[in-house]
């Protein structure tokens, strides 16, 4: 079994006896660790590639930690020429402007580079692509008083992100290279939606929906980040088609709980937390903690060994490493 299939069985809900894993460390993260990581674990192919900048730090550390998925960016848009006081208290009367950037040809040719050299699952990552978008222009808290005082604004917002988005994932899409996209936008806080139900309902769910049939009607998976709390529209996003849920925090959420309720459905990237063991443990309370979670959550398939957060610099490099060896004797490949 390649990583590959080992990604593709777990998204299947197949238990298999190999559990994948992808454990992302995050800017800071890979300044501190990025660099011992490569020397410590990299194959003299991922070195050599490295070196001659067919992979960026980012890609080479974690092939050679041995992920199984490797995250990768793509062409996209960003907001462009709104005016400046487009963050003010009033709801502005227009919709921004929008401006696209980045290279189809640089990231298909990257794309099918990863797929002949490695025998990795490729994911494009498109963070921030629906919500967070809209809280970009206008700034959270204006947006959340936004969707409070003028939800028919906040609701054309939401619906021209959409449509760009759509633009983009149908140029994207077409690029046989890539195996699944995983969509972006924090939907919750330690505690709850950011959020009522009903609102995520009227101004997200139908778009999100849209998304997941295309990307699916490509033959690619579906993916979803949002932190937080968001138990309330897990049902939602089932119905919805959502495949892979990602972070799965359980500091604010009972994930054992939610593989008993959605396991059968959703496949769960992440989990292990990174608020209390990771940072404050010992090597062996990592290892114990992470074996623990990888076995009950990986039960007839339908897990991704991964922090429930990209690494950054308040966990130890021991630390780290523990988790990596136990990612590794549970993939077993």
């Amino acid at each position: 079994m390649t990583r590959y299939e080992a990604v593709k069985a777990a998204i299947q809900h197949k238990e298999t006896g190999h559990v994948p894993y992808a454990i992302n460390l995050s800017g800071e993260g890979g300044d501190l660790y990025a660099e011992k990581l490569i020397n410590r674990y990299a194959s003299a192919k991922v070195l050599a590639d490295y070196k001659r900048g067919k992979l960026d730090r980012s890609a080479a550390c974690s092939l050679a930690i041995g992920n199984c998925m490797i995250n990768c960016g793509c062409p996209w848009w960003s907001w462009h020429s709104y005016p400046e006081d487009y963050g003010a208290e009033d709801t502005p009367t227009m919709l921004p402007y929008t401006v696209g950037y980045g290279s189809y040809e640089s990231a298909f040719a990257y794309y099918k580079y990863l797929k002949e050299n490695y025998d990795v699952y490729v994911l494009v990552t498109i963070f921030g692509s629906h919500f967070e978008k809209a809280y970009f222009a206008r700034g959270i808290e204006n947006l959340l008083a936004d969707i409070a005082g003028d939800p028919g604004f906040v609701k054309r917002l939401c619906d021209m992100i959409i449509r760009k988005n759509i633009v983009m994932l149908e140029n994207i899409l077409t690029c046989p290279y890539i195996d699944g996209v995983l969509l972006g936008s924090d939907w919750g806080t330690q505690k709850d939606l950011i959020m009522s139900p009903e609102s995520w309902r009227y101004l997200i769910k139908e778009g999100e929906r849209a998304e997941y049939e295309l990307v699916k009607s490509y033959g690619k998976d579906v993916f979803v980040h949002s932190c937080g709390k968001i138990d309330l529209i897990i049902p939602d996003l089932c119905d919805m088609g959502l495949q892979v849920l990602n972070p799965v925090q359980p500091e604010c959420m009972d994930i054992y709980e939610l593989k008993r309720l959605y396991g059968d459905t959703l496949t769960f990237w992440g989990g292990i937390g990174t608020q209390r063991t990771l940072p404050y443990g010992t090597p062996d309370e990592v290892r114990a903690e992470a074996s623990h979670i990888i076995t009950e959550m990986s039960r007839n398939g339908g897990y991704i060994t991964s922090p429930s957060q990209d690494i950054i610099k308040d966990v130890p490099y021991e630390n780290l490493i523990a988790l990596i060896e136990t990612a590794k004797e549970h993939l077993a490949l």
